[in-house]
């Protein structure tokens, strides 16, 4: 019998390497990214065709590479960064397994410039399917710049997974984010289609911050630092009242790695216990530094995943820290005197020159607190001309009891109710009424029901909105004072997903300028007024039904505007609207079930009723 074992050629190793480490284009930017900061760069350009299907280049101000190197590094397992296998424990390099490269180049169209500073040309090297096609010299300036064209080109099922041009670029976006984050010390900008995204300068981590979610964030973070002998931990954590529904904004880096730990991200959340509410997830961007030694980051080609010598002193030493930053941001608030303007304009008393005045206050002087002067009050200031007798106290006291007896005779005569009163209050109007501003409680026939308000207003205006976008007929109304709201870059990425479909719902929005719209209309059952809340809201509940079900983007849409539009419990209904919420709930589709799934109403018959009562 012949032997069956034999060693798989080289193109399809790499190609079998590449569906770990290359899952989608974020990955070869990430993978990119990271061996510009290897290399020392302190610019990084990182430029985008289709969201990367068609293109990413990155330009770095690098090392470089000599002629030889620009080959060898896209042979597997060629790296600079380990030399043995005792290096693996002391790893400080954002790469080091040697297999992206070559990953890629497994895949893709690969064009690769490079020139050290100590040359007088560069070198350019292309190479298709792991065959190099093409080395020369060439012009070029210091540093590496790199092509990827048509990626998955080799691969074309692979190619069919990805999904829509707004979504892979979002992914994009958010490995761009945690590499210049990482790095706040290095320029990094992003560009896509001919526009510039992200231009980000070098400065500090809170600078970088903001350049990356919005000036306003400033406000809402909160410096966290503590060191022991077995970490250090450095960075900003968000203030409770800013928690959103979705957990985008929560960023580790180990020794400037970004890592995905379900451990860690436990201690933060044990820290703000009883600080946020339900489904809230707060924003933490947290450096990490811990000795390579102690540590394993060699468990996943993506190299997001770490594994700690110790990880309960880590857990112990960031539950503290956080619950720490939050004792100082809560309890003693920091006063900066230096802006503090109430007491600039105060002028020191000139016993020589200033007037002293002697206070012009009214006094009434046959006051007497212990005689009849204490049953008057007192309208002003005036003089004792101005006060007014009040009424006995103990003629008050004979009215409370009065009120009282009336209150307690009513509720008797509700007691002794027949039936049949029972079922002529079911006729009128007045006999729906609101309970506690959350439910709302209306006799029917034979009985009871008992009407979520919210969960009810949810199920009719999802219903309004699945409508509209089915017939593309939303009504609308527009705004008095058009509105300017600045997004995140994947905010905007998103909403320039879902412009369409928002139009369709009634929303008059457009674009205006770098990650910038301006709201001029929207539907007409929103209340007015709160359309930058109502924008924000809507981006993250699509995003949190994005990330968590498989309805199509019309329903998550429709659902997302629907939670963010609807009364919510706590809001006071008068008869006229609690009459109208009864019967557009009952000509919906679907009026028992709300769109979480949830009921929005129950029914009590009479014999239910009776038999609570045994």
């Amino acid at each position: 019998m012949s032997n069956i074992i034999h060693l798989l050629p080289d193109a399809v190793a790499n190609q079998i390497a590449a569906g770990e480490v290359i899952q989608r284009p974020a990955s070869a930017v990430k993978e990119l990214m990271e061996n510009a900061v290897d290399a020392g760069a302190s610019q990084i350009k990182v430029v985008l065709k289709d969201a990367g299907r068609a293109l990413i280049q990155i330009i770095d101000n690098g090392s470089g590479m000599s002629p030889e190197d620009a080959k060898r590094c896209f042979e597997r397992h060629a790296t600079s960064k380990l030399a043995k296998a005792e290096d693996l424990y002391h790893i400080k390099t954002m790469g080091f397994r040697g297999e992206a490269m070559a990953s890629i180049a497994a895949i893709a169209q690969v064009e690769l410039k490079t020139k050290r500073a100590t040359d007088t040309t560069g070198t350019l090297v292309r190479i298709e399917a792991s065959q190099i096609t093409l080395v020369e010299p060439c012009s070029s300036s210091d540093g590496t710049s790199i092509s990827i064209k048509n990626l998955f080109y080799v691969t074309p099922a692979r190619r069919n997974f990805l999904k829509s041009n707004s979504v892979e670029l979002r992914h994009i976006i958010e490995e761009f984010q945690r590499q210049a984050l990482a790095h706040p010390d290095v320029f990094f900008s992003l560009h896509h289609d001919g526009n510039e995204l992200f231009h980000l300068p070098a400065g500090n981590l809170k600078q970088r911050i903001t350049g990356i979610f919005g000036n306003n964030y400033a406000e809402r973070i909160v410096p966290v630092e503590e060191s022991t002998e077995q970490v250090s931990i450095e960075g900003y954590i968000g203030k409770p009242q800013f928690a959103k529904k979705t957990r985008g904004e929560q960023y580790f880096f180990v020794n400037n790695r970004f890592i995905k730990d379900n451990y860690l991200n436990h201690a933060i959340n044990n820290a703000f216990d009883q600080l946020l509410g339900d489904n809230s997830f707060p924003l933490y961007i947290l450096f990490l530094t811990v000795d390579p030694a102690h540590i394993d980051v060699n468990v996943h080609p993506t190299k997001t995943e770490i594994k700690f010598e110790d990880e309960k002193i880590i857990y112990a030493v960031l539950r503290a820290a956080v619950k720490r930053a939050l004792g100082k941001y809560n309890i003693s608030p920091s006063i900066d005197f230096n802006t503090e303007t109430s007491f600039g304009n105060l002028k020191p008393f000139d016993p020589l020159h200033d007037e002293i005045k002697i206070p012009t206050i009214p006094v009434n002087p046959d006051f007497n607190p212990f005689g009849a002067a204490a049953n008057l009050t007192q309208n002003n200031y005036g003089g004792s001309s101005n006060y007014q007798k009040k009424s006995n106290a103990i003629e008050g006291w004979e009215t409370l009891y009065e009120i009282a007896d009336s209150n307690v005779n009513s509720q008797s005569q509700l007691i002794a109710a027949t039936n049949d009163d029972i079922h002529n209050a079911a006729s009128t109007k007045n006999s729906t009424f609101q309970i506690h501003q959350q439910y709302i409680l209306t006799p029917i026939k034979n009985g009871i029901i008992l009407i979520d308000q919210q969960a009810a207003h949810e199920r009719i205006l999802f219903e309004k909105f699945i409508s509209a976008l089915a017939n593309n007929q939303g009504s609308s109304q527009q705004c008095l004072f058009p509105q300017t709201i600045n997004l995140s870059a994947g905010d905007f990425e998103l909403f320039l997903a879902i412009a369409e479909d928002l139009k369709a719902l009634g929303f008059d929005i457009r674009e205006f300028g770098k990650n910038t719209i301006v709201v001029h209309g929207y539907p007409s059952e929103i209340e007015n007024g709160k359309e930058e809340q109502l924008i924000l809201g809507l981006l993250e509940n699509f995003k949190e039904q994005a990330a968590i079900t498989k309805f199509d983007k019309k329903e998550q849409l429709a659902k997302s505007l629907a939670r963010q539009s609807a009364i919510k419990a706590g809001t006071t209904l008068n008869p006229e609207e609690i009459n109208q919420l009864i019967d557009e709930l009952f000509a919906c589709e679907l009026p028992q079930v709300g769109i979480s799934g949830k009921a929005s109403f129950i029914k009590l018959s009479l014999s239910d009723l009776r038999k609570l009562f045994g």
